[in-house]
């Protein structure tokens, strides 16, 4: 029996390359918003962020997801992804 292939991401962080399911998606919808889409399937652009609040930061200061989305993300967006991160780190 063959094995089902298991997509691969990686992370705007750390670089790190792991399984899709690992790692936490960031889009960019068509209205403009900019959140945490933990069902993967959420419409718009996307990037993914090892579920650690520090590859989220190190996304911050490389400028990796403005880069991802082709805009400038406000200081309060990063602080809600932060948080967002932090609750689900915790369940």
């Amino acid at each position: 029996m063959q094995q089902k292939k298991i997509p691969l991401r990686m992370c705007s962080g750390c670089g790190e390359r792991r399984p899709k399911k690992e790692l936490v998606r960031v889009v960019h919808s068509p209205e403009g918003t900019i959140s945490v889409d933990l069902t993967g399937k959420k419409a718009g652009r996307g990037a993914y962020l090892c579920r650690n609040p520090e590859c989220l930061r190190k996304a911050q200061k490389a400028k990796r997801l403005e880069r991802a989305f082709d805009c400038s993300i406000p200081p309060e967006v990063y602080e809600r992804l932060e948080e967002e991160l932090r609750q689900n780190e915790s369940q």
